[in-house]
C-alpha cells in the first residue's frame, strides 16, 4: 500500500488538479485504518487459533486440545469480524480504483465508437 500511495501522491504532484483528482486522493488516504484493521484481525485470528490448537503436556511436547467455549466464542467473533472489515476494504478499494479511472478518463475519450472521427477515411 505505501507503494500506491506515494505513486498517488507523486501523480497528484504532476497532473492538472481539478475535484476527480482530489476526491480520489481523499478516498486514498482512507484506506489506511482497513489495512491496519485487517491486520490487527489477521494477528487475532493467528494467535487465538494457535492457542486453542495447542497446549503444553510438559517442557517442549503440545498436543492439541478440547477448545473451551468461551475461546471458541472469541475465536468466531474474531472470524466474523475479520470478514466484515475484509468487506469494508474491498468495497473501499473499489471506490478507490473508480475514483482514479474517472480522474485519468473524465474528458480522454471520444463518446462516439468510431473514435470522433478518426476512423477509416477511404
Amino acid at each position: 500500500m505505501p507503494v500506491a500511495t506515494n505513486a498517488g501522491e507523486w501523480l497528484e504532484e504532476h497532473v492538472d488538479s481539478d475535484a476527480l483528482v482530489r476526491r480520489h486522493a481523499e478516498l486514498g488516504d482512507g484506506l489506511l485504518p482497513w489495512a491496519a484493521g485487517l491486520f490487527v484481525l489477521a494477528t487475532a485470528v493467528w494467535w487465538t487459533t494457535r492457542r486453542s490448537t495447542s497446549v503444553d503436556v510438559a517442557p517442549g511436547e503440545r498436543t492439541r486440545a478440547a477448545m473451551p467455549r468461551s475461546a471458541l466464542v472469541v475465536r468466531v467473533a474474531v472470524v466474523v469480524l475479520s470478514v466484515v472489515v475484509a468487506a469494508g476494504a474491498v468495497v473501499d478499494v473499489y471506490r478507490i480504483g473508480d475514483s482514479g479511472a474517472k480522474a485519468a478518463w473524465h474528458d480522454g475519450f471520444s463518446r462516439t465508437a468510431d473514435g470522433g472521427g478518426h476512423g477509416d477515411d477511404d
